[in-house]
């Protein structure tokens, strides 16, 4: 339902809501029916809704934060989804292509610890692994192993961007970490999953391509042909986000399918996942913060911490099974909760300075 606009001949109130500077329920003179009447802003003359005095509007932060815990909650309680997770593939693939037709990797960028990162998301994935034996064996070791391995996340810029930090060293992070991962994932795959045959090779090497490489040269050919499109995700965001709450759904709607169908599985063995990953993330954002060093500590613990979980869980339900692609599901669960943290300090900073 709309907000009926303030007739020209209006008389100026002198009260309005206490969050625009006066008292509530004071009339204003308009010709709009009282029941839909607003009130005036004693900031700036503007008709306001009654009700955003007593529901102020909640940050869009706030709100894509609810929307992803709210579609991973809806994902588990609809299990029956699980039939549409052939579409997580393609959700990944426009995903990947809205980010790479902005983003372009440049020689000033790039810098010696952009190879120390790469070289700790590696370890960081055979880290886990191991973790993961110790704590619970091969489903809980490979749990780990695709959460730690994930390259950096495609709103890794934008969480940095808001904590006032260099964007650019986000996107080479980014830049790097998905491309070089991509490539190395067809010869590491079979290795953990115990399959190291050629033929687990080329399949994990088509499946990589179809996901990373083929959006990396569509977005390629089309900044060539038309470079306007470099501005087409600005007006997309919304879209790009819609899909990435689409595909938390479809994840966890199909971990809960399989944990209905195998009633069997000790719920022990989802709490090793869920303390196993916790580890791997703690590790990766202090461990970043490490290689940034004083230069680049924030920008670094973000590039390592916040992770592509979508492209490895996807790999995880490929090449394993629904419940070790729970590890990098409950992986976005712990960046998330540590990224909403810090996105609070930074907004209680910038109130103290002004």
């Amino acid at each position: 339902m709309g907000v009926w606009p303030v007739s020209v001949g209006m008389k100026q109130a002198t009260g309005g809501c206490p969050r625009h500077g006066g008292k509530a329920g004071v009339a204003v003179k308009s010709e709009t029916p009282p029941r839909y009447r607003p009130e005036l802003s004693r900031c700036t003359g503007a008709a306001v809704p009654f009700a955003s005095c007593l529901f102020p509007p909640m940050k869009p932060g706030l709100l894509r934060t609810l929307a992803l815990f709210a579609s991973m909650v809806l994902g588990a309680l609809v299990p029956q989804a699980h039939a549409g997770a052939w579409a997580i593939r393609w959700l990944v693939v426009g995903m990947l292509f809205l980010v790479f037709l902005q983003t372009r990797l440049s020689r000033g960028s790039l810098r010696p610890s952009h190879a120390l990162l790469l070289a700790a998301n590696v370890a960081m994935g055979f880290a886990g692994w191991g973790l993961g034996w110790i704590l619970g064996g091969r489903d809980v070791a490979l749990a780990a192993f695709f959460a730690g391995i994930a390259p950096t996340a495609t709103a890794a810029p934008v969480v940095v961007s808001f904590l006032k930090g260099r964007v650019d060293y986000v996107i080479a992070a980014f830049l790097v970490t998905n491309l070089l991962i991509a490539a190395l994932l067809p010869a590491l795959l079979p290795l953990v999953l115990g399959e190291a045959t050629p033929g687990v090779f080329v399949h994990v090497l088509g499946s990589v391509g179809l996901v990373v490489f083929v959006p990396l040269g569509a977005a390629w050919l089309l900044r060539t042909v038309r470079p306007q499109a470099v501005d087409w995700p600005q007006h997309l965001r919304n879209l790009s986000f819609g899909m990435w709450v689409l595909a938390l759904f479809l994840i966890t709607s199909n971990a809960a399918f399989f944990l209905h169908s195998h009633p069997e599985l000790p719920p022990a063995v989802l709490v090793r996942i869920a303390v196993g990953t916790l580890v791997v993330c703690v590790v990766d954002f202090a461990l970043g913060r490490v290689i940034g060093g004083r230069l680049f500590p924030r920008e670094a613990s973000q590039s390592l911490g916040q992770k592509n979980t979508t492209l490895t869980i996807y790999l995880a339900m490929t090449y394993a099974t629904p419940l070790v692609a729970l590890g990098p599901t409950c992986y976005v669960v712990w960046h998330n909760l540590w990224n909403s943290w810090q996105l609070h300090r930074a907004a209680l900073s910038d109130r103290a300075e002004h």
